[in-house]
């Protein structure tokens, strides 16, 4: 897994209290725990690609998020795609459903006059 930290990808739910201690960066691999934990429920990955551009864009997911993401790919699954765009919230991802990887992230403002290729399916969350 790419060395990333929780912070990049993660954003809590408004409203809704952390049922653990958020750990600080003095706590090495706290974090990269945390996130693989996390991660391993859900059953996607991100890219080190995908990070990035979550990073560069400001693009902060929920964990509400992330299970609709994980629902989506295995939508996408069940219908044998290999490569989909999935749309949620203003927000695009471009998905390997065989790996269950995200690939790269979007926003709407992105998405103007963009063309999205290597795909064979879109799911809309």
């Amino acid at each position: 897994m790419n060395k990333i930290t929780f912070q990049q990808i993660y954003q809590p739910v408004q409203g809704v209290q952390p049922q653990h201690n958020v750990p600080t960066e003095s706590q090495p691999g706290v974090f990269q725990k945390l996130l693989e934990k996390t991660m391993e429920q859900s059953e996607i990955r991100f890219s080190s690609h995908a990070v990035e551009r979550l990073r560069l864009r400001n693009i902060m997911l929920s964990n509400e998020d992330i299970l609709r993401l994980n629902t989506a790919v295995n939508r996408a699954e069940e219908k044998g795609s290999r490569d989909s765009l999935v749309l949620m919230n203003n927000m695009a991802f471009v998905v390997s459903v065989k790996n269950k990887t995200i690939v790269t992230a979007l926003t709407n403002d992105q998405m103007q006059d963009k063309v999205i290729t290597n795909i064979d399916s879109t799911v809309l969350v």
